[in-house]
């Protein structure tokens, strides 16, 4: 595991190291990584080993929205709370046969050290109703649900992280960045819920870089939808690298074998947060790949507790 602190990458640096990534997800989630031999040898997770991962069932499962992908899992910690929450947004690139119960062990996990989780379902691209900007009013209205769920249940509501893993990591980033969103915007509310921090796991904080570098093949590209102009301006109201400062703590969680998200995309998002005066702390943990992160019998689940309580406990 690397520590902490953010180091400035160079513009002329970044956009070097930019140049020569291409990452083509859709052949990883295939198995057909240009790495699966160094894979095979250090025997790093795969998506069918994530998705064969144990599926606790949540203490409840409740509706925000009238789709019937607009729920949430909720799970609770023993004892009489109010506890804190993590919200948690999963990956899979945005697409639709990718949903929520691979993050079924982590949310468990975190209900057991005391941290209440609250899991969003949402339409993704494949879904009627996915993409821009059904996507983002899911998840959004899923994070603000949690004020009437703490009517009925013991959640604190004061102190809550966004946390999202992959393309979960761009929504949970988003999410935080939504007070910047023009009036004019569809997407824009007039009182989100704010979060102490965000913990992304090999997030995707950059739509316009991540087509750029194929991560996800063309998914960022379709799930704003549109061109010239129109995408341009969607990616100025969905992507976070855009919609600086967030105005709360960051960390972001990387992993040294990430075939999937380059590490480059961390490197300069941590630069941008840190020039928008955003406070914004990195980890990087050594021997593991992209799914990893959301396995918590791997050895990325202390790094991931650490971030976790690190931001909970941000002022």
């Amino acid at each position: 595991m690397a520590g902490a602190g953010v180091g400035r990458a160079g513009e002329g640096d970044v956009r070097r190291a930019l140049g020569g990534l291409f990452v083509n997800v859709a052949a990883l989630l295939a198995g057909a990584s240009p790495g699966a031999a160094q894979e095979k040898e250090m025997k790093l997770m795969t998506v069918q080993d994530l998705l064969a991962l144990p599926q606790p069932a949540p203490d409840h499962r409740l509706p925000f929205g009238d789709h019937p992908l607009q729920f949430g899992e909720l799970r609770l910690p023993a004892g009489p709370g109010p506890f804190p929450v993590a919200v948690l947004i999963h990956g899979g690139c945005w697409l639709a046969p990718y949903d929520l119960g691979h993050l079924s062990a982590l949310a468990a996990a975190l209900a057991a050290e005391g941290v209440a989780t609250w899991s969003l379902e949402y339409r993704r691209l494949g879904d009627a109703g996915g993409g821009y900007p059904g996507t983002f009013a899911d998840v959004a209205r899923g994070a603000d649900a949690l004020r009437s769920l703490a009517a009925a249940h013991p959640l604190d509501v004061a102190r809550v992280v966004f946390v999202g893993h992959s393309a979960g990591g761009h929504l949970a980033l988003w999410l935080a960045a939504r007070p910047n969103l023009p009036r004019e915007s569809p997407l824009w509310a007039a009182q989100p819920l704010r979060p102490r921090g965000v913990v992304a796991l090999a997030g995707i904080p950059d739509l316009a870089q991540a087509a750029a570098l194929g991560v996800c093949g063309d998914a960022a590209e379709r799930l704003v939808g549109a061109d010239g102009a129109t995408r341009r301006q969607r990616f100025a109201e969905t992507s976070p690298a855009e919609m600086l400062p967030l105005g709360v703590p960051v960390g972001l969680v990387t992993a040294a074998h990430d075939q999937v998200v380059p590490a480059v995309v961390a490197e300069a998002f941590a630069a941008r947060l840190a020039q928008a005066g955003d406070r914004v702390r990195t980890w990087e943990v050594a021997g593991v790949g992209h799914y990893e992160l959301v396995n918590p019998a791997s050895s990325a689940w202390g790094v991931v507790q650490a971030a976790v309580r690190q931001m909970l406990a941000a002022p």
